[in-house]
């Protein structure tokens, strides 16, 4: 799952996307260690997993440990870094104005209680953010990658509405 967050930032494509190219290129497969036979992680569970590491504050722990190997490997940091930001957009919410009330108040409708798939396929985090005239819902996905050899050093996500500058110093080195 770390690989597949990896793919999806270097190639700048949501979910959906990373699923549709990890069942389409060979080199993906490869590089994530799938045979032609072997199921693919879903844009769903993609998209669950990075929520999860995002609420568990563990993506800079991950990325952290990255980097300690590839230190341990030889690489390091020496030519400089570059900053990136992708919008990963997620599916969007039709929600009930009953809902939306409920949300707005830090609750959960009783609808999606009694259903927990349905809970589970709602997104209760990420709000609406609007930028250049066109309205954003989803994660921004933030990486400083290493310039001489194009290693993704770190990595933070956090959702649209939060402004870049916010980000910057914690991706530097």
């Amino acid at each position: 799952m770390f690989k597949m967050l990896m793919l999806q930032q270097l190639y700048n494509i949501s979910d959906e996307e990373l699923e549709y190219h990890v069942n389409d290129r060979l080199s993906f497969m490869r590089f994530l260690g799938l045979g032609l036979a072997e199921p693919v992680t879903d844009a769903t569970t993609v998209g669950l997993f990075r929520q999860q590491l995002k609420q568990q504050s563990l993506i800079e722990e991950l990325f952290g440990v990255f980097d300690s190997y590839l230190k341990d490997q030889g690489y390091q940091a020496k030519g400089g870094q570059i900053v990136d930001a992708t919008v990963i957009p997620v599916p969007k919410q039709h929600n009930t104005k009953e809902e939306k009330q409920k949300l707005a108040q830090g609750e959960i409708s009783e609808s999606w209680q009694q259903k927990p798939h349905r809970l589970s396929q709602k997104d209760t985090d990420v709000p609406w953010t609007k930028k250049n005239g066109q309205s954003s819902f989803g994660y921004k996905n933030y990486i400083s990658i290493d310039v001489e050899y194009g290693f993704i050093r770190r990595y933070q996500v956090t959702d649209v509405s939060v402004h870049d500058s916010q980000v910057l110093g914690a991706l530097l080195d």
